[in-house]
């Protein structure tokens, strides 16, 4: 009788929907369904107007009950149902259990729940709904997608994305920004500390080709500041994922460049400088010249020639070339215009390799010696150790942020972001004596050793034997501290030479000028020949960054060696070429090497795993080079290709 009172009396005067549990139920929270609200209206309107207020006042009576009330009404409505709305309740009921937890959730907390799904499964949900899409689409989500993975290997996945333009887009804004007054002080503070690097011996060597080919190469006049240009971390993630897939499938296209009459012997890319606005090439031959080429149309846009006898070396910058030759001399060019503004003599033979930051040049030679030119001083002096040709050199600077080495020109190589190459040297003796603190320089020799000095004490800390055979080149990478011995204790930072204990080195010559002869020039800080091997010294070395240089080696006894300097040990021997391998180059997620037997090869860098190998050469593979996106191979059949995984369209 209650509740026909309650139909007699019609709806209550003050409707709650959702009773006692309005303020927590989800459905409540969520807006009404317009579907389902217009079927029910077109239902009711053909009831009559009775039978209209008796369902009316059913719905108002239920939505108003506290929440026992409600399962005792519908536990009764279950027990007189028939078997065919039961059926239509369990159909109904699974549609409308269905909750949609990114309609429902806090934007916060979806964001953290969709923050732990991959890069697939973010693609996915993003095909779900919109309101999916635009959360899976979530700048914040992909910007820490692409940290995890990019220039680096994700701990979770264990792919890795290159980092393709940012260091070359960055540099351009740099370069934009700089007053024209503070360029140009720079410009003549180079022009004055130039004449003191050594005894001038200038020429007039063949500037770039045609007035086209200056033009492109000249810097540009003073163009005001572009604002950067940003895109969705999506689009980032997913263009350099579209490139890794390549890497990974060995998936690339070979572009030839043809010029040089002879062997390529070095090369180097440059993709960051500011001007000109294309990636610019560098290759050197044994047709005694260096050809420029504009990478992205693989055209010839400059020839220098001064060298007698063939090029063995080069490394440029944006200001500077400097170039190694078989007729012992080292010259400095303003590769744009095409002038020779220093040739530097020293070496008694074959100059074979050579490497430079905004201090020091560092030249290898076939007089086994290693001489560093001090651009700010005029200082240069010799190292001794090797007891044959000094095949390949490179620095590295412990005390820079990004602990990236400088790697050698002698079969190719790029100077990583992190190397400084490009500002005035230090002019005082003192200060630039003390810049050296921290700085390491690594030589690989026909004497099958890799050497490590250091250029502070001026002496060498290590001597990495294993090879049987020439070593023909080497590059350093950098590695975590997770590589240090677990039984180490902490040590406090401090310099490199207080690590080491001080041996004093009697009757060490001071420095000559190098506006001396070559004989005056060989003098102090020499390592001799017969010093061992295995000091006690050298045992109780250790560098003094928490991050710590590995070496890659290529040698003519076919092997790929990875070596932990601080150890003095080989980690791994990489076999698969059947003859001497003359070229190595390296980055955080790949080594590639090039050999004697025409082939080139990709390495997983961190497993020494062969991924792929590439064939095209018609003589010996003499110098490779890895960029993000390509390998740049060089060889005695005088070609240079350039194997690219760039999707076409990127």
């Amino acid at each position: 009788m209650d509740v026909e009172d309650e139909l007699r009396r019609g709806p209550p005067t003050s409707d709650t929907p959702g009773g006692d549990c309005k303020n927590v139920c989800v459905r409540h929270a969520r807006m009404a369904n317009g579907a389902t609200n217009l079927m029910l209206q077109k239902s009711i309107e053909n009831l009559g107007s009775h039978e209209q207020q008796a369902v009316n006042t059913i719905w108002s009576l239920f939505s108003s009950a506290p929440a026992k009330r409600r399962l005792l009404i519908l536990r009764g409505l279950l027990t007189i149902a028939c078997p065919s709305q039961l059926s239509f309740l369990q159909e109904a009921l699974a549609l409308e259990m269905r909750i949609d937890p990114v309609e429902v959730l806090p934007r916060e907390v979806t964001l953290k729940v969709f923050g732990y799904l991959d890069a697939i499964s973010l693609g996915r949900a993003a095909q779900v709904s919109r309101a999916w899409k635009g959360m899976a689409d979530d700048d914040l989500l992909w910007r820490t997608m692409c940290e995890q993975h990019i220039e680096r290997k994700c701990e979770k996945c264990g792919w890795g994305l290159p980092l393709l333009g940012e260091r070359r887009r960055k540099a351009r804004l740099a370069m934009n920004a700089l007053p024209s007054s503070r360029a140009g002080e720079t410009s003549r503070g180079r022009d004055s500390d130039r004449s003191k690097t050594s005894s001038p011996t200038p020429s007039r060597p063949q500037s770039p080709s045609g007035p086209r080919a200056r033009q492109a190469l000249r810097a540009p006049p003073e163009a005001a500041p572009t604002p950067p240009l940003t895109r969705p971390w999506k689009h980032v993630y997913c263009e350099r994922l579209a490139i890794e897939r390549n890497w990974r499938r060995g998936t690339c296209s070979a572009t030839v460049l043809s010029g040089h009459t002879d062997s390529i012997t070095c090369l180097q890319v440059a993709e960051d400088l500011p001007h000109p606005s294309f990636p610019v090439l560098m290759t050197g031959s044994w047709d005694r010249s260096v050809r420029i080429w504009n990478l992205e149309t693989g055209k010839e846009v400059g020839i220098l020639r001064g060298h007698t006898r063939g090029v063995r070396a080069l490394q440029f910058d944006a200001l500077k070339l400097v170039t190694g030759s078989m007729d012992s001399t080292l010259k400095i060019w303003n590769w744009r215009t095409g002038e020779c503004m220093r040739t530097l003599r020293g070496h008694r033979d074959a100059v074979i390799c050579l490497t430079y930051d905004k201090q020091l040049l560092v030249s290898g030679s076939g007089d086994s010696t290693i001489r560093v030119w001090d651009f700010g001083t005029g200082e240069v002096y010799s190292l001794r150790g090797h007891s044959e040709w000094v095949n390949s050199v490179a620095l590295w600077d412990s005390k820079s942020d990004g602990c990236e080495p400088a790697s050698s020109s002698s079969a190719g190589g790029t100077p990583l972001a992190g190397v400084d190459t490009v500002g005035a040297p230090i002019s005082n003796p003192e200060l630039a004596k003390q810049s050296a603190m921290g700085k390491y320089l690594f030589s690989a020799s026909d004497d099958t050793t890799i050497r490590v000095w250091d250029l502070y004490t001026r002496s060498c800390v290590r001597v990495l034997s294993g090879h049987v055979a020439q070593v023909q080149s080497l590059k350093v990478y950098i590695v975590g501290s997770h590589l240090r011995a677990a039984n180490a204790t902490a040590r406090p930072d401090c310099t490199a030479n207080q690590r080491l204990p001080q041996v004093p080195a009697p009757g060490v010559p001071s420095f000559a000028s190098s506006t001396g002869s070559s004989s005056n020039l060989i003098g102090g800080g020499v390592v001799g020949a017969g010093q061992p091997a295995s000091t006690s010294r050298e045992n109780d070395f250790e560098f003094p960054h928490d991050k710590k240089p590995m070496v890659v080696s290529a040698s003519l006894d076919n092997t790929v060696r990875v070596w932990n300097v601080e150890k003095t040990q080989c980690v791994r021997q990489q076999f698969g070429h059947l003859e001497g391998v003359w070229s190595v180059d390296v980055d955080k997620l790949r080594i590639v090497s090039g050999s004697h037997d025409r082939t080139i090869k990709i390495w997983d860098r961190d497993s020494g795993k062969n991924l792929h190998t590439m064939v095209g050469h018609k003589a010996a593979v003499t110098s490779v080079l890895l960029t993000d996106q390509s390998v740049i191979s060089g060889s005695d059949d005088g070609e240079v290709r350039v194997w690219a995984f760039a999707p076409k369209d990127t």
